[in-house]
């Protein structure tokens, strides 16, 4: 389990912040990422799943529900891999800073149907897919921050900025957030620019 610290602000001038990323950080890869989110088929989304039946542990899916996304790299020396990552999480927003609690794994199989397997899975556990986004762009690492100029469909474009951390404490999210808005202020993007709005709530389908 790892804590993500990250903002996310909307830019204009793709092609000059690109430069300026490849300059002053690593380039890691370009991505494609498509993601589903999954819920409960008697709760809407971002409401609480339901309570645990009698004598089970009170423990539920998130308002976010469940993602599974499946995501393309392609690497500097041009090998291209693909990945398909489980993920849930409890997000919670701090000054404009995302702080999640994040649990993940990635789902493999021989025969590469492993995400198909899953959802089947998922289907007959009574969760129902909701909708959707997708992503594409640049990631770049910079002072230890992970750095992801994307397009989101529909949206437009963002720079994320993301630090993962063993712990939520208030005097981590607090180093973490300085450390992001320095580097935002850094690459020439104004604190303005930053957008507190998941993401799924700018496209109307979660409300939290």
């Amino acid at each position: 389990m790892s804590t993500e610290i990250e903002l996310k602000a909307h830019v204009s001038s793709i092609e000059a912040l690109k430069q300026t990323l490849t300059e002053g950080g690593r380039y890691l890869s370009y991505f494609e990422k498509d993601d589903s989110l999954w819920f409960p088929v008697d709760k809407p989304p971002g409401k609480e799943s339901p309570g645990p039946a009698p004598g089970l542990p009170a423990k539920r899916l998130p308002a976010t529900g469940l993602r599974i996304r499946r995501e393309k790299r392609r690497f500097p020396d041009g090998t291209e891999e693909t990945f398909t990552f489980v993920t849930y999480k409890n997000k919670e927003i701090r000054d404009g800073i995302e702080v999640n609690e994040e649990k993940e794994f990635e789902i493999r199989s021989s025969e590469g149907q492993g995400a198909l397997v899953f959802e089947d899975l998922l289907t007959r556990l009574q969760l129902q897919p909701g909708s959707g986004k997708r992503k594409r762009g640049w990631a770049f690492s910079i002072n230890g921050i992970t750095a992801e100029l994307l397009e989101l469909e529909s949206l437009g474009w963002f720079l994320e900025l993301e630090i993962l951390a063993d712990n939520d404490r208030a005097e981590t999210v607090s180093e973490g957030r300085n450390r992001l808005l320095e580097l935002l202020a850094g690459l020439g993007i104004g604190k303005e620019a930053i957008e507190d709005r998941p993401y799924m709530q700018m496209l109307g389908d979660v409300k939290y």
